[in-house]
């Protein structure tokens, strides 16, 4: 009796802490404190898209080319903070990065397709408008998210660089034990962020065969950075990517012999060096 009890107010405290735990996200407060100690001025906003709330930063000269930042699962805007507070970048580019759908600050929880996601994220593009060139940068399932926007708004943007996309919808086994969580009582005992990610991820499947057909209405350049190393996202995603954009323009490849899917932070002098050309 004595081991239930214990047992059931474990349970219990579990359910208490998934709530609030791991939720990769920070208030915009802790934020501009952090990049003020850097000497660079954060601003934090909140637009509503048909009475969906999206969250986004920015940093640098409004009159400067543009870099729009997308996080991968889970995640939320701060992925690319160190990006965003580097100070030779922001000699050369007004950043933003955003907090996708269902993550960060954006109706934290609620899990969207990437197409309905395009059309929540779509307006920022109109309100953010310098009539200076425009590049998406997007890491992991963040890959697959500015394919989307791409297609969906051609002439959005100048360029993608698609760092770990995820975007190959044969080259990882789908997970049929992720409905299991997000359809039953036991969703209350993911922690966080990850509650959302799961569940986009079993949409991810589906969502990459629809934007399939749509990816030869890209037309811009498309760099690609991975890492052979990366076992999350199988290098043959590049191959795939490429042999479906048959209407961009052009594509480069960056490949770091010994990356794996953290680039972003581990490689991060090669990156930036990399979105420094871009200018």
């Amino acid at each position: 009796m004595k081991l239930l009890a214990i047992l059931s107010m474990l349970l219990v405290l579990w359910l208490i802490m998934a709530q609030s735990c791991m939720t990769f996200r920070v208030s915009d407060a802790e934020a501009r404190l952090s990049f003020a100690k850097k000497g660079v001025t954060l601003a934090a906003h909140t637009i509503t898209v048909n009475k969906f709330p999206l969250h986004y930063v920015q940093s640098g000269n409004d009159s400067f080319p543009t870099l729009v930042f997308v996080h991968g699962t889970p995640g939320s805007w701060n992925a690319f903070q160190d990006y965003l507070s580097d100070s030779t970048l922001l000699k050369h580019f007004r950043m933003i990065s955003i907090d996708r759908p269902g993550f960060g600050y954006s109706n934290f929880g609620k899990a969207l397709h990437l197409r309905q996601q395009s059309e929540l994220i779509k307006p920022l593009f109109t309100l953010l408008d310098n009539h200076h060139p425009v590049w998406l940068v997007g890491h992991s399932l963040g890959g697959p998210m500015i394919l989307q926007l791409a297609a969906d708004n051609p002439g959005i943007c100048k360029g993608l660089v698609i760092i770990s996309g995820s975007n190959d919808p044969y080259a990882e086994k789908a997970e049929k034990w992720r409905p299991y969580l997000f359809k039953t009582p036991l969703n209350y005992f993911i922690p966080g962020a990850f509650r959302p990610s799961n569940e986009e991820l079993w949409y991810l499947k589906n969502d990459l065969l629809d934007l399939k057909g749509d990816l030869r209405k890209v037309t811009c350049p498309v760099y690609f950075i991975h890492g052979r190393k990366d076992t999350w996202v199988p290098p043959e995603n590049v191959d795939y990517t490429k042999r479906m954009l048959t209407g961009a323009s052009v594509t480069h490849e960056l490949w770091f012999p010994d990356g794996n899917h953290f680039i972003p932070w581990t490689k991060f002098d090669q990156i930036r060096d990399l979105l420094l050309q871009l200018n």
